[in-house]
């Protein structure tokens, strides 16, 4: 059974999950010595039988029952997005004991934004019998560290969400990002339509430059805009520089709207940028559908703001496959195998190299759609989802009784 919302909540804010201490023998380096052809259904594994309920991670118990050494997964922070603590940890858990793992199996911990910590986190990791680090880096500069100096000890790495650019890792796992980016530029594209704005003028918000999903998302969003902006269907007023830091950009967006009190679109690279900007519209006490904001990650508020007429969309990367394609290709990496092209479904440059890559599907997320994405996925508790003044706006998307 997938967490609830409230469970989700329980899990810690610091170090996540810290299972086990009992020391394993490391495995190999990045390669891997045979292929999955041998283990029936686990050689045709592919990123499509990842759904909710997490039954195809016993497709994998042969492969799990041959590894040596643990996995840790290493999270980045709290700060660039609840999803850490709300779904990854626990679904990453999930989806290693529904491989066979035990908990003695496993490590996951989060940084809380200190790349020093991860670097420790990393090195006990190994210490204690790690012989896979699943790395979501916070910053390439630090994430190629690690890596390198798991590589130098025989450690494999596999880049988890973030690509770690000029890293050494194995593999990639995480959603086409550039996709991602795409969806939330064509969601502005359809909200200035559907909303009726005037004359657009638009102020773009990115994510933090170190973080190179940030670079492929404004990749995406850019390349959809590009056109209105070429032609000029719309005006670009700025681009502040990014941070997924909610107060600073708060800020970044105050002082763009009092410089330029003509903005009425704002490109946000995700929902906590979204967030930022449409307090500061609150305050100013600008009504719903007036300015439209856009979003990703399907998180809690950034779905309000999208039933309350503040937000145009978000994109939904449902999480639990992406935990379940991590899982996969580190237990495989785990036992000495390759994992099979049917899972690995394309490479990603890391300016070094094309690192294989699992490269998942986003779904952008609308009051047209929002039943049948993430309520339908239990992503978001309903009663949460519809409270207090929302009852409403969720009756209308039909969500609820």
């Amino acid at each position: 059974m997938r967490p609830t919302m409230k469970q989700m909540a329980a899990v810690g804010t610091a170090t996540l999950l810290t299972l086990g201490a009992a020391a394993c023998g490391n495995g190999g380096g990045n390669s891997s010595s045979s292929e999955a052809s041998g283990n029936g259904s686990a050689s045709s594994i592919s990123p499509a039988d990842f759904t909710s309920d997490f039954s195809a991670m016993a497709k994998l118990k042969d492969v799990a029952s041959q590894g040596k050494g643990k996995i840790a997964v290493l999270l980045p922070d709290t700060q660039s997005s609840a999803r850490y603590v709300a779904y990854d940890a626990p679904f990453l858990a999930q989806a290693f004991e529904a491989a066979g793992l035990s908990k003695d199996d496993f490590i996951i911990q989060n940084a809380q934004g200190s790349t020093s910590t991860m670097q420790t986190q990393a090195d006990a990791a190994i210490t204690n019998g790690a012989s896979v680090l699943v790395v979501d880096a916070l910053d390439s500069g630090s994430g190629a560290a690690i890596e390198r100096d798991a590589q130098s000890k025989g450690v494999a790495t596999i880049d988890y969400d973030r690509l770690t650019l000029n890293g050494s890792s194995g593999y990639y796992v995480s959603f086409d990002n550039v996709a991602v980016g795409k969806k939330i530029g064509q969601g502005m594209v359809d909200c200035v339509k559907q909303w009726s704005v005037p004359n657009p003028q638009v102020l773009e918000m990115d994510g933090d430059p170190t973080d190179n999903n940030a670079t492929l998302f404004a990749q995406g969003y850019n390349s959809v805009l590009k056109t209105e902006f070429d032609d000029g269907a719309y005006v670009k007023v700025g681009e502040p520089g990014g941070t997924w830091d909610s107060q600073k950009a708060l800020t970044n967006f105050e002082q763009q709207f009092t410089a330029h009190p003509n903005i009425n679109a704002v490109v946000t690279a995700n929902d906590t940028l979204a967030n930022s900007v449409i307090s500061v519209l609150k305050t100013d006490n600008i009504p719903a559908k007036t300015i439209p904001t856009t979003g990703q990650d399907a998180t809690l508020i950034g779905l309000q703001n999208v039933l309350a007429g503040y937000q145009c969309m978000s994109v939904y990367k449902p999480i639990y496959t992406e935990a379940q394609a991590a899982a996969a290709v580190a237990l495989f990496v785990r036992a000495g195998q390759t994992p099979p092209k049917s899972l690995v479904n394309g490479t990603t440059n890391n300016q070094q190299t094309d690192v294989p890559s699992v490269l998942l599907t986003p779904v952008s997320v609308t009051t047209a759609n929002m039943k049948d994405t993430v309520v339908k996925d239990h992503f978001v508790n309903t009663a949460d989802l519809c409270a207090r003044s929302l009852a409403s706006a969720c009756k209308s998307a039909g969500i609820g009784s």
